[in-house]
């Protein structure tokens, strides 16, 4: 019989006959047989495709390489139509190797990261290695909560992004009925779908986990004058149900009944006023002006209510995608990656300090016998509001020698550091409230360009503007429309649809952000204006980006198919960490 697109052999039950209705329950798991990959121990995890579905397994302890072996897989796990995926989705599923991808754990049915060797193996190493070692952010929740406030605790760290515990639920749970409300199918059937798509699933579910107004909503009652500290207060004193209720604003001593525009006109203040730089809670990058990074001196600008800003605003920035409202503040991508969970690597050094990159990255080409000569230890200076300040890397930093022998775990350190380190309590606070509004496997279903797209919406990309203030530069130079390299490149960004022009700025210059006056007026990391370039390249093989300078070098490619191929290519996959090369 074929029963949803299965068929099935099923056996004539006793005391039945001919015409006779039965009942038929369809395994709620298929059985798949696949053979041991080389390489591969006893019980050690492997991934494979079944169906288009990428999955991870772990190798029985009586196999070994080369047996085939025979599991069952959750039919719930097969339920993706790879016809409806996203062009996106399908490039990436293309590529299969040299890269971090997340895979549905098989045991707990928990996502998690793997790496994909060359031969498209788990790798399953553990040291510090500054090509392929990746991190995610890992979130313990403590015990107790505040109750004046109605505020948890946690600890926030990065953890390698193939450690057991590195895992996100698939599905959500009511947490007082402990029932399923969105299921594993619903969010793998949402992950392969495009950005536009994406965004409305998500605010379906948003819808789904809301509190009708009947059932309870919440007023806002606030000070224009003192909008910030107001909200704030408010806001803070609020239990989480409160955060799946709608709200509505109100200005006191101003008349107007909230129909929706006081809402989206709260949004916007009070998120400008929040990354507004002389707050002194945000910085602007050190390598993309346009790009606010986390104050590390933030303590000395806000004494007594820096954290407190930032669980606020991490609310706030949770609420506003739970209803659809955008958020006026582009963040540097790291912190995007940190809300999802999503891995990042030593290249993601680069674009937070393009300079400590550099220098350790000149560690790496040294020769080994002449790094101890350089008299580095575990520690790092640095200087908040005139006064310096030298900080252990690790336990007692300051008498570990750097060696030739050490030097993975000294590079670690000044990753973990730099990266989360010196705005651990900061970060720790804004996830946390950002968390307290939006479950975290709802957000698996986004990158991190699409969740920077779903806070701060699509850009209103001017094709003619982005044309007028484009340079080329290396073999491009004084080239005009003419040359078949750029007339074959502004006629591919054209046929991209508004998600792809996003990602392409994304790729060239960290953030899917126009300033408001214009490409004319794009700023490098010096703050200067550092328009969006074009640098032809003699070479073959995918466009590079250098987000610090607004510059993609780009081969000069022989078909516009060629072309398009490529750079389609690259701009789709930064976000996953493969190696094009």
């Amino acid at each position: 019989v074929t029963i949803s697109g299965m068929q099935l052999v099923v056996t004539c039950p006793e005391g039945a006959k001919p015409g006779a209705v039965v009942k038929i329950r369809p395994p709620a798991a298929l059985v798949f047989e696949v053979v041991v990959p080389q390489g591969i121990e006893p019980g050690f995890p492997f991934p494979l495709l079944a169906d288009g579905v990428r999955v991870q397994v772990s190798c029985p302890r009586n196999a070994k390489p080369g047996m085939k072996i025979r599991f069952n897989l959750p039919k719930v796990l097969l339920q993706q139509n790879e016809e409806k995926a996203s062009e996106v989705t399908k490039l990436r599923n293309s590529f299969d190797k040299d890269g971090w991808s997340r895979t549905i754990r098989v045991s707990d049915m928990k996502f998690q990261w793997v790496r994909l060797d060359s031969t498209g193996n788990i790798d399953t190493g553990t040291r510090f290695d500054s090509k392929n070692s990746a991190y995610v952010r890992d979130m313990e929740i403590l015990d107790g909560d505040d109750a004046s406030v109605h505020l948890c605790k946690g600890e926030i760290s990065l953890i390698a992004a193939n450690a057991q515990n590195a895992v996100i639920d698939s599905a959500v749970i009511d947490p007082n009925t402990g029932n399923e409300i969105i299921s594993y199918a619903d969010i793998a059937a949402a992950q392969i779908m495009d950005y536009e798509d994406k965004a409305q699933w998500f605010l379906d579910m948003c819808q789904r986990l809301s509190t009708h107004w009947e059932e309870g909503h919440i007023g806002l009652a606030l000070r224009r004058d003192y909008l910030l500290y107001d909200s704030m207060n408010s806001v803070l004193s609020l239990p989480k149900d409160a955060f799946q209720k709608t709200w509505r604003f109100e200005f006191i001593g101003e008349a107007g009944l909230d129909a929706g525009g006081l809402t989206r006109e709260w949004f916007q203040l009070v998120t400008e006023q929040l990354f507004d730089p002389d707050l002194g809670l945000w910085v602007q990058s050190e390598d993309n002006q346009m790009l606010m990074d986390i104050n590390p001196a933030s303590e000395w600008c806000c004494p007594d209510d820096h954290l407190r800003m930032f669980r606020f605003l991490g609310r706030v920035m949770g609420k506003a995608i739970f209803d659809g409202q955008l958020v006026s503040g582009h963040m540097i991508p790291t912190l995007y990656k940190y809300l999802l969970s999503w891995p990042v690597m030593f290249a993601d050094l680069k674009d937070a300090d393009e300079m400590l990159y550099n220098n350790l990255s000149k560690l790496l080409d040294m020769e080994p016998d002449t790094i101890e000569y350089l008299c580095l230890d575990f520690t790092v200076v640095e200087e908040a509001m005139g006064a310096t300040q030298t900080i252990d890397l690790i336990p007692n930093g300051s008498d570990v020698e750097t060696t030739a022998e050490n030097l993975p775990e000294y590079l670690e350190a000044n990753f973990m550091h730099r990266m989360l380190g010196r705005v651990k309590p900061q970060a720790r606070e804004l996830i946390l409230g950002f968390l307290d509004v939006i479950p975290e496997a709802l957000l698996s279903v986004f990158d991190y360009q699409e969740l920077e797209l779903l806070m701060c919406g699509l850009p209103n990309i001017d094709m003619e503007d982005w044309k007028a203030n484009t340079e080329y530069t290396g073999t491009l130079l004084g080239c005009g429309m003419e040359h078949d390299v750029i007339r074959w490149w502004w006629e591919v960004v054209e046929e991209y649809d508004d998600e792809m022009k996003s990602r392409l700025l994304q790729f060239v210059t960290a953030t899917s952000g126009v300033p408001s006056r214009g490409f004319g007026y794009l700023q490098g990391n010096d703050g200067n204006i550092m328009k969006f370039t074009i640098m032809g390249v003699e070479k073959e093989g995918f466009p590079q980006a250098h987000t610090c300078f607004n510059r993609i070098d780009f081969p000069m490619y022989k078909s516009k198919k060629d072309l398009k191929e490529k750079l389609t290519v690259a701009i789709t996959m930064v976000s996953t960490g493969f190696d094009l090369e």
